[in-house]
């Protein structure tokens, strides 16, 4: 029996969220916001903590940071079960990174620092604990310079060990989407963009598009299409399920909440609709509180919330 339902190896952030600013910003002037939160960020740690809220096993590797703010990044994953027992010690003078977000009425600004985000490196992983599971996932393969020249062989490498394997890319801040992208997706079984990222990396204008040409590449497609749900193209069939209104506090890890959703009714062999209804309920009760993972820290709200869409028992541990 594998020691992990799905291992996942990646960053680990603080995210700084300041709420209620106005939409223009003026130099030189300073602003009042109406309320803030200081949360776990980083998609990968995002959905590790939130998998393993939902029962599954996880088993997580990310590199630490050399100040005070690694402690605050490790409670709350710890709290949720997350085993973090292979975590890579911290570097001289590289501290965890930091994300502060600034949330408009119409739109937010994000300014981030990398620090630990980019460090983490293919030598730094211990590849037996990380095959330890039935699933590897990754995130964030543009922040992760240090990492993404060798996922390829990650990847390959998971796959060789017997697990399946899912990517969720999310954006590039450079706006370049260049790296061994074609190579990493041979060795994927299930990509999670959202809209704009599976157009960027078809490097089409059309999402119909981009869809027919990235669903032939790969064997798992998952678009997430925020409240208008999500779609999967998969053995040549399309599946859809619409999404969820909520009153919204921040869509913060909403993409990384739904990822966890899935993937949790993946590896616990449920059938692609479940997985869809999970991923659209779990990215939708993300929303309703501060960041990726404040949500998820109240397990009887969260199955409150999961029962009032009709998504219980089997596909919830």
């Amino acid at each position: 029996m594998a020691q992990f339902d799905i291992t996942l190896a990646g960053e680990i952030t603080i995210d700084l969220l300041m709420y209620g600013l106005p939409e223009e910003l003026p130099v030189e002037r300073e602003f009042l916001a109406t309320s803030m939160a200081l949360t776990l960020g980083g998609s990968s740690a995002i959905t590790a903590h939130n998998l393993a809220v939902l029962g599954s096993r996880i088993g997580f590797i990310p590199q630490l940071g050399a100040d005070p703010f690694t402690d605050l990044c490790l409670q709350p994953l710890l709290r949720a079960g997350v085993d973090l027992s292979h975590a890579v010690a911290p570097k001289p003078e590289i501290g965890t990174g930091l994300t502060v977000l600034l949330q408009h009425e119409r739109s937010r600004r994000a300014l981030t620092y990398s620090g630990t985000i980019s460090d983490l490196r293919y030598e730094d992983l211990d590849l037996a604990y990380l095959a330890s599971g039935r699933h590897f996932h990754l995130s964030s393969f543009f922040l992760q310079r240090g990492l993404r020249n060798d996922v390829p062989k990650l990847l390959a490498t998971m796959r060789r060990a017997g697990l399946t394997t899912s990517l969720d890319t999310n954006d590039d801040p450079a706006n370049l989407w260049e790296g061994p992208i074609a190579e990493t997706l041979t060795h994927l079984d299930i990509l999670m963009p959202n809209e704009r990222e599976a157009c960027r990396l078809a490097n089409e204008a059309n999402l119909d598009d981009a869809i027919n040409k990235l669903s032939e590449m790969i064997p798992m497609l998952v678009i997430k299409r925020g409240a208008a749900g999500a779609l999967v193209m998969h053995g040549g069939l399309r599946y859809e399920a619409p999404g969820h209104h909520t009153e919204v506090i921040d869509v913060i890890g909403a993409g990384d909440s739904f990822n966890a959703g899935f993937l949790h009714a993946f590896v616990h062999g449920a059938g692609l609709r479940d997985c869809l209804a999970l991923g659209n309920a779990c990215g939708a009760y993300s929303t309703t509180a501060s960041g990726g993972t404040q949500a998820f820290s109240m397990p009887q709200r969260m199955q409150e919330f999961f029962e009032s869409l009709g998504v219980v028992g089997q596909i919830v541990s």
